[in-house]
């Protein structure tokens, strides 16, 4: 079987870090080119990587022989670029959050399906070890009814791991649109949404507090309702100034389950019983191992091509993911609850 040959547009540390490491371990990929405005940059990468280099993304897009892109770029650019690509018959992997409202997401989904061509989000806490027991284990009734949780993903800032350190897009607004909870905070939507279904409504506290400079969150709580009516929160921060926590902690009627949790065990039940139940997996990935640790997004892409299957985060599970964070701004806004659905407040 053919190579499939790719093109990554947007060369900073998600792409350096995760996305081009990842498809040159793939042996099904070709890294064909790459593309940035800044020229020296693509440059590098390019040689680094026995690539093209670009600078216009259309111009890559131009390119016949590449069957798919990665578009790592600031939250502003993925749905325009998305779109561009699959139109131009490109499968796409978009980075997260896949856009910046709920109408980008959708014509993004509409272009996919109009082009016949797979339009992945790049939601890598699915990937987890420790999620996918938990998915396996929750549908197995492990913990019988499950009454509340708490999610979190926080840590010190971009600034400490952006390639562009403090002058990084991700503190701008008009580039970003959203600050921790769309870097942070999209995970946990989408990784609740994984294990317990989609969320009914939201009420949220949403701030910035911690960083100097920008308009974008730095700090957000939300409580969380899902269509069960289970009830929880999901913390998203870039003030955790010494150290990170990624945890989720689930509390059902046997007992709590535990997910990066514990600095030993990445998966743990304590039951009501008194027993415990610990399992070492696979560490959750983090932007300081230097790419030592596959997140298995590239590889989950690079097989639904050549298998022609669904991946797991399509752009309509990505689409659901931002309308939790949407409606979570809405909320902080308003101070009411809203509707995540319908974008409606209730209360």
């Amino acid at each position: 079987m053919n190579k499939i040959r790719v093109g990554v547009i947007g060369c900073g540390s998600i792409a350096q870090k995760r996305h081009l490491p990842e498809y040159k371990k793939n042996p099904n990929v070709e890294i064909a080119a790459v593309c940035d405005v800044i020229n020296d940059r693509a440059l590098a990468v390019a040689e680094s990587y026995g690539a093209e280099a670009f600078f216009d993304y259309r111009e890559l897009l131009k390119r016949a022989d590449i069957d798919a892109v990665s578009v790592c770029l600031p939250n502003a650019l993925h749905a325009p670029v998305t779109i561009a690509a699959l139109e131009a018959k490109k499968h796409v992997l978009c980075e997260k959050p896949m856009a910046v409202s709920s109408e980008e997401a959708q014509a993004m989904i509409t272009a996919a399906e109009a082009n016949g061509k797979k339009l992945m989000v790049a939601h890598n806490q699915r990937f987890v070890a420790s999620h996918q027991k938990a998915k396996q284990m929750l549908e197995d009734g492990e913990l019988g009814r499950i009454y509340s949780f708490r999610t979190t993903f926080g840590h010190g800032g971009p600034e400490n791991w952006s390639i562009d350190g403090a002058d990084s897009w991700f503190f701008d607004k008009e580039k970003a649109f959203v600050g921790a909870m769309g870097d942070l905070g999209v995970h946990k939507a989408d990784l609740i949404r994984y294990l317990l279904g989609e969320v009914d409504e939201i009420s949220a506290f949403v701030q910035t507090t911690a960083k100097e400079n920008t308009e974008v969150d730095d700090n957000a709580v939300c409580i969380l309702k899902m269509d069960s009516g289970i009830i929880g929160t999901l913390t998203a921060s870039w003030s955790y100034v010494a150290g990170g926590d990624n945890a989720t902690v689930l509390y059902g009627e046997k007992g709590v389950m535990e997910l990066e949790n514990d600095p030993d065990y990445s998966f743990r039940i304590r039951y009501k019983n008194g027993e415990v139940l610990n399992f070492e997996l696979d560490k959750i990935q983090t932007n300081e191992e230097g790419g030592q640790t596959t997140t298995h997004v590239i590889d989950h892409f690079v097989d639904s091509i050549l298998h022609d299957r669904e991946p797991l985060i399509t752009g309509e599970e990505g689409r659901k993911s931002l309308q939790v964070i949407l409606s979570a701004l809405e909320a902080s806004e308003t101070g009411k609850v809203v509707k995540v659905t319908g974008r409606v407040p209730v209360k």
